[in-house]
């Protein structure tokens, strides 16, 4: 309690500092999957009006990006008021802000409240339908804060529904369309995110696991490689079923010329995963790990130039 009294509750650099850092911008990249509404219809975009119409859509996607951002922050900073006493016991959680009793709670939760509310107003003036798809997303993760993480395999589908509805609020931002196998891939994704994940907090927490994470006392290894070795199949078929049946695709489909980099893309990442114990951060992995890196930017390229080209 001594080192609670000592830290100053005014406002200074220290403590916007503080803020900064617990609503996580590294794991915005997260919020990255909006782009995919853009991304992959940017063929009828250039169709429809090559001089202005892909700027236009763009930019409206580069809105909801960023509200989506004040809505995840929000969310993280709730988190981390509810899990600071968890977090204490992580060797490199207990760094956290809040955890470390460098932002106070009750301010951690106004700024929250601030952020929600402020992106969610936001984002019904952006579109209606898009402040919905950020309100259910809202909700699930208020849920997932406070009771679903504690359920053993709903918290890791809790998660994947996230990705699930950033994908949806990139949709309904631009009043698109988006083929059913990005959003089951997007799903299936996330669930092998989420499962490589607990695998690297288990083996890495060991026996302080439970003080930790709750459910980390129920996983272990064995079933999670189990459930890893049934989603990455799955995301990476999904995909190859995407490249050869979705609508707006070329129809000599040429699209499939980006499956090898979705699948050294799965498979690096189950590389990192087993023998290094980088799945405890995929968001730094994926900022981080060159491989993985360019064979994300190569299939963007790839995937972009099939869609101009044979538009």
């Amino acid at each position: 309690m001594a080192e609670a009294k000592g830290v100053s509750h005014t406002w200074g650099w220290a403590t916007t500092r503080a803020i900064l850092v617990s609503v996580r911008p590294r794991q915005w990249t997260k919020n990255l999957i909006i782009y995919f509404a853009f991304f992959f219809t940017i063929n009828q975009a250039w169709s429809l009006d090559e001089s202005g119409e892909a700027a236009r859509l763009f930019a409206r996607t580069t809105v909801a990006f960023i509200l989506f951002c004040l809505i995840t922050g929000a969310v993280y900073l709730l988190n981390d008021v509810l899990d600071a006493e968890q977090d204490r016991h992580h060797p490199r959680k207990r760094h956290r802000p809040i955890a470390a009793r460098a932002l106070p709670a009750p301010l951690a939760l106004s700024v929250a409240t601030a952020l929600g509310v402020g992106g969610l107003a936001l984002a019904f003036a952006l579109s209606p339908p898009f402040a919905l798809v950020a309100l259910i997303y809202l909700a699930i993760m208020v849920a997932y804060s406070t009771y679903l993480k504690r359920l053993i395999i709903v918290d890791v589908m809790a998660i994947s529904a996230g990705f699930v509805l950033r994908a949806a609020a990139g949709a309904v931002a631009l009043d698109v369309t988006i083929s059913p196998w990005l959003y089951v891939c997007t799903s299936l994704g996330a669930l092998f995110l989420g499962f490589a994940k607990r695998l690297n907090e288990v083996v890495l927490a060991g026996e302080s696991g439970p003080l930790q994470r709750e459910t980390l006392e129920e996983y272990t290894p064995r079933l999670l490689e189990q459930l890893i070795a049934i989603v990455a199949p799955a995301t990476l078929v999904s995909y190859i079923l995407y490249t050869f049946t979705a609508d707006f695709l070329p129809e000599n489909q040429v699209m499939m010329l980006t499956i090898p980099f979705v699948m050294y893309g799965l498979f690096r990442y189950l590389y990192l995963v087993h023998h290094r114990n980088l799945g405890e951060s995929p968001e730094e992995v994926l900022l981080t790990d060159v491989p993985l890196v360019l064979d994300i930017v190569l299939w963007l390229l790839s995937a972009s130039a099939i869609l101009l080209v044979f538009r």
